[in-house]
């Protein structure tokens, strides 16, 4: 049986100054794309604050809290108000000493519908989240809600096609990327534009190897170091959605919030997979070396 057509918002925000106001901010948000007509509400990651790990700072991890905890009970009740999904990203906090990078589905009845935990962690000048986040250990595994089975991935887990293709494999419908990825105000403009285009490139590639929707809800804006060791990280938005083939359907600007609302078709992929068989014609003999981190 055919399916109605799915509408997706992604909210591309600044951050707003502290914890209470970027919530705030998020939930006029989800209630404008709710009215839109979304049934599905995409947040950026760590949309609760500034992204703090472009220093190490002990006191960071005050900022982390435990799922479920009181982000997940407002955005639970936000959802079940509304009636729509909302995939949210937080600090968790799972024990003393013990945080992630984690990604919450709260589905339309309210319920925590399931939680993904970020993979792959970076340590990069600007990205020191090897020093807050623990790797996740929930493996690649989509949640099942009112809108169907969505994959979760979280921002650095984007540049992997393994971490797609697993979640492809476990019957995931549409790929979903909480992102927080800017460029460093002193880059050209030239190695800018190449950054830009291998992150949209990678991940429209996620979409076409796995005949699935792709949506990715990047922050933005000039963010300060707090160190003052750097110029802080210019954060460069540039949301979007695009289908099974690739196609871009929508983005959003690079300079401003903007709440992005896109059309999928739910059922391109059956289509589109009948016509461009790569799950069928996969050489799952031929790939043990995957397993290896490298082939001396």
């Amino acid at each position: 049986m055919a399916r109605a057509p799915l509408s997706i918002a992604l909210v591309q925000q600044s951050d707003q100054g502290n914890p209470a106001a970027n919530l705030a901010a998020c939930e006029t948000a989800i209630r404008e794309g709710a009215a839109r007509g979304a049934g599905l509400v995409l947040l950026q990651e760590l949309h609760n604050g500034a992204y703090f790990c472009q220093r190490e700072d002990p006191a960071c991890f005050d900022l982390a809290e435990p799922i479920p905890g009181p982000s997940t009970a407002r955005l639970g009740a936000l959802a079940a108000e509304l009636g729509v999904v909302i995939v949210g990203s937080l600090f968790e906090r799972r024990a003393p000493g013990l945080y992630h990078n984690t990604a919450v589905v709260l589905d339309s009845d309210g319920r925590l519908a399931g939680t993904y935990r970020k993979m792959h962690i970076p340590d990069d000048p600007g990205y020191y989240e090897k020093f807050y986040f623990t790797p996740g250990d929930l493996g690649f595994e989509p949640i099942d809600t009112a809108v169907g089975r969505l994959g979760v991935l979280v921002c650095w887990d984007q540049w992997y096609p393994e971490a797609a293709r697993l979640m492809a494999l476990a019957g995931a419908e549409l790929l979903l990327y909480p992102t927080a990825i800017g460029w460093d105000p002193q880059d050209t403009p030239d190695e800018q534009a190449r950054q830009l285009e291998a992150w949209i490139g990678i991940q429209r590639g996620h979409a076409i190897a796995n005949g699935l929707p792709v949506a990715v809800c990047n922050r933005v804006g000039l963010e300060p170091d707090p160190s003052g060791a750097t110029p802080g990280a210019l954060f460069w938005g540039r949301s979007f959605v695009c289908g099974p083939q690739g196609e871009l359907v929508a983005q959003a600007p690079g300079d401003r919030e903007h709440l992005l609302v896109a059309r999928i078709d739910r059922d391109r992929t059956e289509t589109v997979r009948r016509l461009w068989p790569f799950l069928r014609d996969r050489r799952i003999d031929a790939y043990a070396d995957l397993l290896r981190r490298y082939r001396d």
